[in-house]
């Protein structure tokens, strides 16, 4: 079993660009039933991850800031609470397992960074719980 074997692939992935606005995060979080967001870079290098609360501390240490206006404010300027670290696609399972006890999601890059899509802790728990040998 290696990584490649729980990849959900970029193609089947929401995810945001850094030239995204908060607006557009919070449509796409809403669409795709997601608490938290992989973000690319123009490349396709994964930037990072915004979550809904970063999205609501945003608001809340804002001043003036509301639905009307959230349309200016760029992802890339949105304060990421937590670091949500990514794997390489040839690391050892093991350095993914320990990641996704943390995470919801694990993102998956290449060598160069180039997102490849993410790793659901929900199926890791799916796949151990099938297939527990007693």
């Amino acid at each position: 079993m290696d990584i490649q074997s729980f990849l959900y692939p970029k193609n089947q992935v929401s995810y945001l660009v850094t030239t995204s606005n908060m607006k557009e995060a919070m449509d796409k979080l809403e669409a795709s039933h997601y608490t938290a967001i992989p973000i690319l870079d123009e490349n396709g290098l994964y930037f990072g991850t915004l979550s809904e609360g970063d999205l609501l501390w945003k608001l809340k240490s804002t001043p003036g800031l509301g639905f009307d206006t959230i349309h200016e404010i760029p992802v890339s300027s949105i304060k990421k609470r937590l670091k949500v670290e990514c794997v390489e696609i040839g690391a050892d399972l093991d350095d993914m397992l320990a990641l996704a006890a943390d995470q919801n999601f694990v993102p998956v890059v290449d060598a160069d960074r180039v997102f490849l899509g993410i790793i659901r802790r929900k199926d890791i728990i799916e796949y151990y719980t099938r297939n527990i040998v007693d």
